[in-house]
């Protein structure tokens, strides 16, 4: 694939002092520089991984797609070209304003800024989060997932898979049609559904320790207001989540325990049973719509679905004991 990780975005607001305290005090962000117009955050060793410009709009302004280096940004730049699509180099300020050594902007067919860069600049200084917790998981995942609302999705969708190569994870097509699409082992890191508008859905970051979510999810419920998506887990990923809406008029969701895909193995699939297993009350969602994603959890429970966390290195402890549900879904797996 070309394009490597989603490397850094950048959002659009009406206020720095909002996201300040939004991104520093609530999601644990480090805040690295501010300007007159203009705010950046740490997450991990990468100088910057977003952005926030105070031009009064809303939404995400760009998205930073990482490529491998020089030679795979000047091939990607010249498939752009080659199927019509206006591509136009980065100066060196803006490489330098993004901290990468080189990057090319373009279009996606609804309009989106995309900017493919390659060289993102680290730092040896440690990364301070603004409040303690056990750390993001980026590396070469990259920084997390966007979902992006879309009109009609089929010209963007042949777009990311044929130009980008971006790859089929899994889809649904209940309570609305949604396709999922990785660039790495991350289990997607865009995911484009198909509601009638155009504009950002969410952006997701994900942590190292469930009770960095779920102590997130206790600051969220001092107001109530901000909680857009209630605690639950998806059918997809696997992530254990909540979601809060941000100063810039989108959600972000705040997760842990994102399953891997490996491409060797992975095959795409429809998602029959909706979003999530269990929980992720959309109160954005009109009173029918919650009601349809509703009962897609309760079908997903009476189905018996149920779904193993996915845990790394330092996370979890092994407990004693046997578990008869698990080793009798092994057991028919290995039959299979």
């Amino acid at each position: 694939m070309t394009v490597q990780a989603l490397g850094y975005v950048g959002v659009r607001a009406k206020s720095l002092e909002d996201w300040a305290a939004y991104g520093q005090n609530f999601l644990g962000l480090q805040r690295v520089d501010k300007s007159r117009q203009t705010l950046a955050f740490r997450m991990d060793d990468r100088k910057q991984r977003l952005v926030v410009d105070a031009d009064g709009g809303q939404g995400i302004g760009f998205f930073g797609w990482e490529v491998a280096d020089a030679a795979a940004l000047d091939a990607l730049a010249a498939r752009l070209e080659g199927i019509g699509t206006k591509v136009a180099r980065g100066s060196r300020a803006l490489a330098d304003e993004r901290h990468v050594k080189d990057l090319v902007v373009a279009n996606d067919p609804a309009g989106n800024r995309l900017e493919f860069f390659h060289g993102a600049a680290v730092t040896n200084d440690p990364f301070k989060p603004g409040r303690n917790i056990s750390g993001f998981r980026t590396g070469t995942l990259g920084m997390g997932h966007v979902v992006m609302h879309f009109e009609r999705i089929a010209e963007v969708m042949k777009f990311y898979q044929e130009v980008l190569e971006f790859k089929l994870s899994d889809y649904w097509l209940r309570p609305f049609p949604g396709y999922f699409f990785h660039v790495n082992p991350r289990h997607h890191s865009l995911a484009i559904v198909e509601t009638g508008k155009n504009m950002v859905h969410h952006m997701m970051m994900e942590l190292y320790s469930l009770d960095d979510v779920g102590q997130g999810y206790d600051l969220a419920l001092q107001d109530e207001e901000r909680i857009a998506v209630s605690l639950g887990r998806h059918s997809g990923d696997y992530v254990t989540s909540f979601y809060t809406w941000n100063p810039s008029g989108f959600m972000v969701e705040y997760g842990w325990g994102g399953q891997e895909i490996d491409d060797n193995v992975w095959k795409p699939f429809e998602r029959k049973h909706g979003p999530s297993l269990w929980g992720h009350d959309r109160k954005w969602m009109s009173p029918e719509k919650r009601e349809e994603a509703r009962l897609l959890c309760i079908e997903s429970a009476e189905a018996g679905l149920r779904q193993p966390v996915q845990v790394i290195e330092g996370n979890f402890n092994q407990m004693a004991g046997v578990c008869l549900w698990w080793d009798s879904m092994k057991a028919q797996q290995k039959a299979g």
